[in-house]
C-alpha cells in the first residue's frame, strides 16, 4: 500500500487534505503534527480508514523523529503544511515562525534526502515532496496584475518571509541534490476547520456572538480567495502530475476587498440567523450584523492586494477550482454555525478572539 506522509496534517488545510488522500487515493496516511495552538486533534476527528490512517505527535525540527518516521513508513510522497501561518502573530513573535518555517523546512529537506538516497528503482523515481506555500511571498500587488510563477519575491511580513526562505532552500535541494521537490502557492484559504484568527471565521464567530467586527485600515485591502476543498484538490494534482523542480500557483480566481467579505459575511448570516433572533445583538440594541462593524488601526506592512495567476496549473494539470465562491462561502457559513462546539474547542483557554499584531516592540 501506497503511503503519505504528511507534516502539518492537523491544521487547516493539512487535515482537508488528509481527507482528500484517505478518500481519493486509498494510499495509508501519516500525519506528523506538532498540535500547536492551530493544529488540533479535533480537526482529525471521524478518521479510521480501515486503519489507513495515524497521528504522530511531533515536531518537523525534530530530525531523528522524522528520520524514523520516513525509514519505518516508506512514503512515496512527503507534503509539508507544517507552519506557523498568522501574519499578526509574526508580528508579536517571529522567532517561533523562524524555528517552523524556515528551520523546520531545512530538517524536512534533509530528513528527505537521506531517505531518498536509500531508495532505488520505481520507489526513487516516484518520491516527490511538496511543500505547501503562499502567495504573500510575492509582496504588495498593485491594483492591476497577478503573481505568477516567475514573480519576483518581496515579502513584508516575518510571515512571508520565512516561507520564502523555505520556498528557495525547496528549489535549492533540488537544484544541488536532486530532490525531486514541489513548491505550490496558494491564495487566501477558506472553508472548514480553519482557526478563527483569520478573517472569515474571526467575523462569522464575532457576529454570531454580538461583538465587534473589526476591519483593519480603510478595508479596501484585497486577496485572492480559494475554497480549502479546491485547494487541496490541486496539491493533488500536483503531487499526481506535477513535474519535479516546478512550482504551481493555485489561486482561486476570487478578489474580494475586506470590507466585501465582512459585508457578505453579515448577508449570509442575516438569511440563517436573523439578527432579530440573535439575542446578542438584541442586547446591544443592533438591528442587523452590519451595525458590528467598526474600523480600527491597520497592520503593520499590510500588503494591499494579492491575486494569483494560475493559467500553469489549469495548463499543465487540468486542475482549475469546482466551487463557485459565493456557494463556498454559504457552506462555510453553515459549517461554522453548525460546529460551535469544535471552534470552543479549539480555542479555548488559549485564545479569545482578541486583537494581535500590534507591533508592541517586544523582541520574541
Amino acid at each position: 500500500m501506497d503511503v503519505i506522509l504528511v507534516t502539518g496534517g492537523a491544521g487547516f488545510i493539512g487535515s482537508c487534505f488528509v481527507r482528500l488522500a484517505l478518500r481519493e487515493t486509498g494510499a495509508r496516511v501519516i500525519v506528523l503534527d506538532a498540535l500547536t495552538y492551530a493544529g488540533h486533534r479535533a480537526s482529525l476527528d471521524g478518521l479510521d480508514a480501515g486503519g489507513r490512517f495515524e497521528l504522530v505527535h511531533g515536531d518537523i525540527t525534530d530530525r531523528a523523529l522524522v528520520d524514523r518516521l520516513l525509514a519505518h513508513h516508506r512514503p512515496h510522497w512527503l507534503v509539508n503544511f507544517a507552519a506557523e501561518s498568522h501574519v499578526d502573530r509574526s508580528i508579536d513573535g517571529p522567532r517561533a515562525f523562524v524555528h517552523s518555517n524556515t528551520l523546520g523546512a531545512f530538517e524536512l529537506l534533509e530528513s528527505a534526502r537521506a531517505y531518498t538516497a536509500s531508495l532505488s528503482g520505481p520507489a526513487r523515481d516516484n518520491f516527490r515532496l511538496l511543500h505547501v506555500s503562499t502567495d504573500e511571498v510575492f509582496g504588495s500587488l498593485g491594483p492591476t496584475g497577478a503573481f505568477s510563477e516567475t514573480t519576483p519575491y518581496d515579502p513584508s511580513s516575518p510571515y512571508s518571509a520565512t516561507k520564502a526562505a523555505a520556498d528557495h532552500l525547496v528549489r535549492a535541494w533540488h537544484r544541488s541534490f536532486g530532490l525531486p521537490t514541489l513548491v505550490t502557492n496558494c491564495s487566501n484559504n477558506f472553508g472548514p476547520r480553519q482557526f478563527p484568527e483569520k478573517l472569515i471565521p474571526l467575523m462569522l464567530l464575532n457576529a454570531i456572538e454580538g461583538r465587534d467586527l473589526p476591519i483593519y485600515g480603510d478595508g479596501g485591502n484585497v486577496r485572492d480567495w480559494i475554497y480549502v476543498e479546491d485547494h487541496c484538490e490541486g496539491i493533488l494534482a500536483v503531487l499526481e502530475r506535477g513535474r519535479p523542480g516546478e512550482t504551481y500557483n493555485l489561486g482561486g480566481g476570487n478578489e474580494r476587498t475586506n470590507l466585501e467579505i465582512v459585508a457578505l459575511l453579515c448577508r449570509l448570516l442575516e438569511d440563517r440567523l436573523p439578527a432579530r433572533d440573535n439575542p446578542a445583538l438584541r442586547a446591544r440594541g443592533l438591528a442587523s450584523y452590519a451595525g458590528l462593524q467598526t474600523r480600527v488601526a491597520d497592520r503593520p506592512g499590510h500588503d494591499r492586494r494579492y491575486a494569483i495567476d494560475g493559467q500553469k496549473a489549469r495548463r499543465e494539470l487540468g486542475w482549475t477550482p469546482r466551487h463557485t465562491f459565493e456557494q463556498a462561502l454559504a457552506e462555510t457559513v453553515a459549517w461554522y454555525l453548525a460546529n460551535r462546539a469544535w471552534c470552543a474547542t479549539v480555542t479555548g483557554g488559549q485564545y479569545d478572539r482578541e486583537r494581535l499584531g500590534l507591533n508592541s516592540g517586544a523582541a520574541s
